[in-house]
């Protein structure tokens, strides 16, 4: 595991400044070190190692990519943690999918709080929880990252915390 460390920690590294400044995850990024994840566990463990990679990579897009297809997440960070994935595997991803979850919602207060939006960011909040209640999962008419209107953080952080507090729990 631990040779893993440094490819995935300086992925998440040059993520989280990209997605910092420009609020975009490149595809020059993370396309890259998906595949060579997948090279990387079949190489070292070969037929178990390539079926971890594919689990790591498909628990990553089924988790991130409902949030994608409500518009609530962009797809450069769905391909930052299916590329997470596939270096780490399905156990350990799973980890790292929660705490990142929990490191989003943190940071997202922060972030609030910092542009003194907490009050318009929690009512928003309130509003999805029961559309999603009352009208099914599906996206929202406003609260999507389409919207010009909407507030927008970078969640290249949040996954970081979440992949960097696996390495540790698992």
């Amino acid at each position: 595991m631990s040779s893993i460390v440094l490819p995935v920690l300086t992925l998440l590294v040059v993520a989280t400044v990209c997605d910092v400044r420009s609020r975009r995850i490149p595809n020059w990024l993370v396309l890259p070190f998906l595949v060579a994840g997948i090279i990387f566990s079949t190489g070292s463990n070969g037929v178990k190692g390539l079926g971890q990679s594919l689990g790591g990579i498909a628990l990553a897009v089924a988790v991130t990519g409902i949030l994608c297809w409500l518009r609530g997440m962009g797809m450069g960070d769905l391909k930052l943690c299916a590329a997470v994935g596939a270096w780490i595997g399905p156990s350990q991803m799973g980890v790292a999918l929660v705490v990142t979850g929990l490191a989003g919602g943190i940071l997202a207060l922060m972030w609030a709080a910092r542009h003194r939006c907490l009050k318009d960011s929690m009512d928003g909040t309130s509003e999805l929880v029961l559309s999603l209640w009352t009208n099914g999962i599906r996206p929202h008419s406003s609260l999507v990252l389409d919207n010009p209107l909407a507030r927008k953080m970078p969640y290249a952080p949040a996954i970081a915390i979440g992949t960097i507090f696996s390495f540790f729990a698992t």
